[in-house]
């Protein structure tokens, strides 16, 4: 079955928008994880504009407390600056189960593009190896259709993200074949490649059964934006069990389809 980890990064930028404490990231993640929900995402970036260093110590307790995963995102390449000391020191101090390694730069909005392998490869794989001398796991994020998977199971990772913003569109506009069946290709690729298959980026209650119906396999899945805002309107608890009824909906009907 599909695990879904939430990610709480909008609880921060609601609080930062304000300053103090509130609401409570910590908290926000509780909430989660009473209602079901199998682990928690975050993604602290350099110039600390939702998930600090502080949230993530909190969560890595947590997490730890409730026997579930911690999955902590960032751009191994980004240099340290204040209040941020890297995204391998983050790992190093917290030891997330899972490490996703990302490829934004400091001014995107969102991460929107997968790695070129091809052009960074060799800078990736000494990475990965610290990584997983901390007891990471490790996730490097793809495009769908990325032509060098190899690569990446070359220096280490565990696994891949598949990046399904364009999916996420596709569907919505009603054509969603083409990139849905770009996602297959890509989950059995790395599958046959001896990696294991995540996926995240606009997931929603409009389109995850779908997605997990046709593409096989997925471990994971990373889901925020859609899910906190859908969680304004139905509340935490609900929207949590929402998504939990989808995934094992998906799996029967997976086992169904044989």
């Amino acid at each position: 079955m599909t695990v879904l980890s939430v990610n709480v990064n909008k609880i921060a930028v609601l609080r930062n928008s304000r300053g103090g404490g509130e609401p409570d990231v910590v908290r926000a993640a509780r909430a989660c994880l009473y209602a079901g929900a199998h682990g928690i995402t975050v993604h602290p970036r350099p110039d600390q504009r939702h998930i600090r260093a502080d949230d993530v110590h909190g969560l890595a307790e947590l997490t730890r407390g409730s026997h579930v995963e911690l999955n902590l995102e960032g751009n191994p390449f980004a240099p340290p600056r204040e209040g941020y000391p890297g995204f391998l020191a983050l790992c190093e101090q917290a030891r997330p189960a899972q490490a996703t390694l990302v490829p934004d730069s400091d001014g995107q909005i969102t991460s929107d593009h997968g790695f070129d392998f091809d052009r960074d490869a060799d800078r990736l794989a000494p990475l990965i190896a610290q990584l997983k001398s901390h007891g990471c796991r490790v996730s490097v994020f793809v495009d769908a259709g990325c032509p060098s998977l190899e690569k990446a199971a070359a220096i280490g990772a565990d696994r891949i993200e598949i990046y399904t913003g364009p999916f996420a569109e596709a569907m919505a506009a009603g054509n969603a074949g083409t990139e849905l069946n770009r996602c297959i290709q890509t989950a059995r690729h790395a599958q046959s490649l001896g990696m294991g298959v995540n996926a995240g980026h606009d997931l929603s209650q409009a389109n995850l059964q779908e997605f997990l119906e046709a593409v096989p396999g997925v471990l994971e899945v990373s889901i925020g934006h859609a899910l906190i805002g859908e969680a304004l309107y139905a509340g935490l608890h609900r929207t949590v069990q929402n998504y939990l009824a989808i995934l094992e909906s998906a799996r029967a009907g997976q086992a169904g389809g044989g």
